[in-house]
């Protein structure tokens, strides 16, 4: 069966459905847990920024694993919601932004997350999020 145009999102999937910011946040955390992402710490940015409604910030083990987890990520947002999400950074595998609109993302490697603080940034200790 084949889509009709007036069915078909930008992306061209078929799919309309939005992602309330609850709803892409959830799904961003399974996705990351489901992947064995660590010291994952999602920040509500409301009241901080008008660029989105939530920020996420995770490690990978590794440059493959930062850029997996990303790849993964995508992949299963652009299922659920025919949303494409930008990235920027896989090629490096240091640091992974991810734009998912109401959902902002970064994945590091330890030793880059650890350098670059944005858990302090923001005023979030990671640790008051266990």
């Amino acid at each position: 069966m084949v889509a009709k145009a007036a069915d078909m999102d930008e992306a061209g999937t078929g799919h309309n459905e939005a992602l309330a910011p609850e709803a892409l946040l959830a799904l961003i955390l399974a996705s990351l847990a489901e992947d064995a992402a660590e010291d994952v710490v999602d920040i509500a940015l409301a009241g901080k920024s008008e660029v989105a409604d939530y920020m996420v910030v995770a490690s990978g083990r590794s440059s493959r694993h930062v850029g997996a987890l990303a790849a993964k990520m995508t992949d299963r947002i652009k299922a659920a919601s025919g949303m494409l999400c930008r990235t920027e950074g896989k090629e490096m595998g240091d640091w992974v932004l991810v734009d998912c609109g109401d959902v902002i993302v970064h994945i590091f490697r330890p030793e880059v997350r650890e350098f670059y603080d944005l858990e302090k940034l923001w005023s979030v200790n990671p640790r008051d999020k266990a």
